[in-house]
């Protein structure tokens, strides 16, 4: 947490955003996507390490995870929530009549404001060359999140890998 996407919009334009949100996901947990192993949806998730794992939720909403498992594992985190640090007036094109506090405080508003969508599924966010990038300015984690049960899941729900900073 505390890191920010930032995503690449075209002629030198980019948005970003500090991740405040987020959710884990194991291949031994039954409420992950790689549970059953990999599937055509959730072989990225069994990539390397840093790859972005795009899913739409309700055959709607792009959901963009990162895979943080070593190669074969089946482990990713979910960014729940961002705030916005530069582009926000993009942003609020992208998801107007929201109050900025609505922006991206949920998975699929995260890819709506940041333009991430299905296409970016398998993205390298450590490529030089790569449209979108997870980057350390300096900001710590914080020292102690808040941590409860994941949200919109129905196996291991109390399972308490929902973490958030303290703001949140």
């Amino acid at each position: 947490m505390n890191k920010l996407v930032v995503v690449d919009q075209g002629s030198g334009a980019e948005v970003s955003a500090r991740i405040v949100e987020t959710e884990a996901y194991r291949s031994d947990d039954p409420a992950s996507h790689s549970f059953n192993g990999p599937t055509p949806r959730s072989a990225v998730m069994f990539g390397p390490p840093g790859v972005l794992y795009v899913y739409l939720s309700y055959g709607i909403h792009s959901c963009a995870n990162v895979v943080v498992g070593a190669d074969g594992d089946g482990q990713a985190v979910l960014v729940r929530a961002v705030v916005p640090v530069d582009g926000l007036q993009t942003m609020r094109d992208r998801r107007a009549g929201r109050v900025d506090t609505d922006l991206a405080n949920g998975p699929g508003k995260v890819c709506a404001a940041l333009a991430i969508g299905l296409a970016d599924n398998g993205t390298d966010l450590t490529a030089p060359t790569a449209r979108i990038h997870i980057v350390d300015d300096g900001i710590p984690p914080p020292a102690h999140p808040l941590v409860g049960p994941r949200i919109g899941i129905t196996k291991a729900i109390d399972t308490p890998w929902r973490f958030r900073t303290p703001s949140r």
